[in-house]
């Protein structure tokens, strides 16, 4: 994937939510800022336009000058950072973007030789200027044309912005590479709706570990399949306490076999530690099923003494 980097305007006013500062609302126990900063993890920079407050993922920080000045303004601020040729455009109230839709979008962009952006499109044919990629100069272009034109940026609608460039539209719906991604927060409505997908069967897991990790600041990998079957295993054959206390300890071995070797190494730990873990497991469970001791001598035994010869001397009397 080309080297991008990533603006995020964070600092509306959300005057549909009452005024609350949006970007730290949270949506499973994670802010909605987070979730986007964590979306965009590969980008080479990651400015934030908004004010500075404690992130998962460090970030540099600026304002649009005046603060509340629009989204335009907003963008024209955070471009001021920007080192690399692509520019991954984003607001700070997705709850569903994902770094595959962030990789999409820059994807799109390289293999469209002509376009100067590529943005999403929701489910109502809308486009979505923040939740796009774009080419760096052209958009820094045409928005000191649109500074000069007017002769102030604050105020003025993005849409301006968007009728002077190429663009290429992708659709957000379900089956797409961007489904969901396009999903803004607005209002409280949005919030709970929002809350209620994630907390889905299909969803919720998923949701849960990326909260911990985030919780945690662990960033590793985990093939989350690998450890439920173990932790299965060791409910089903040791006992049910062993399944939370067996994958805490694979945990606590990966993390000594990892020590600085990054989250490549720490993955590739995990799954060890699992597999071993996992075949411990199964050999308890088999000796468990299996017979108590070795088979002894059939028929009758005699409960006052041996049923036979115990030593060299005794025996049936014959030399």
């Amino acid at each position: 994937m080309s080297r991008f980097d990533a603006v995020v305007l964070a600092g509306g006013a959300a005057r549909r939510l009452g005024g609350v500062d949006k970007p730290g609302v949270t949506v499973g126990a994670r802010p909605l800022l987070d979730r986007v900063l964590d979306a965009c993890r590969g980008a080479g920079r990651t400015v934030v336009v908004g004010g500075r407050r404690p992130t998962v993922r460090p970030v540099r920080w600026v304002r649009e000058e005046p603060p509340g000045g629009g989204p335009l303004a907003a963008l024209s601020a955070g471009l001021r950072l920007v080192e690399a040729d692509t520019v991954v455009v984003l607001g700070g109230d997705l709850p569903f973007l994902g770094e595959a839709a962030v990789a999409a979008l820059v994807g799109e962009l390289g293999a469209e030789e002509g376009a100067e952006g590529v943005l999403a499109v929701d489910g109502g044919g809308r486009d979505q200027p923040l939740t796009a990629a774009y080419r760096t100069e052209p958009l820094r272009r045409e928005i000191a044309l649109l500074a000069a034109e007017h002769g102030t940026l604050p105020g003025l609608p993005l849409r301006l912005l968007m009728d002077e460039l190429v663009l290429r539209r992708i659709g957000s719906g379900p089956g797409t590479s961007l489904e969901g991604a396009s999903f803004d927060c607005d209002t409280w409505e949005d919030i709970a709706a929002a809350r209620s997908r994630i907390r889905e069967h299909g969803h919720v897991l998923d949701e849960w570990i990326t909260a911990v990790k985030a919780e945690l600041g662990i960033e590793l990998d985990v093939d989350t399949d690998v450890l439920l079957d173990l932790a299965r295993d060791a409910a089903h054959g040791v006992a049910r306490p062993a399944a939370p206390l067996t994958t805490f300890l694979v945990g606590y071995a990966a993390a000594q076999a990892a020590g600085s070797g990054g989250s490549a190494e720490g993955a590739r730990a995990v799954a060890e530690a699992a597999r071993k873990a996992a075949a411990l497991a199964a050999r308890w469970a088999d000796e468990g099923s299996g017979p108590a001791e070795p088979a002894g001598p059939t028929g009758p035994v005699d409960p006052t003494g041996p049923t036979g010869p115990t030593s060299p001397s005794e025996g049936d009397g014959s030399s």
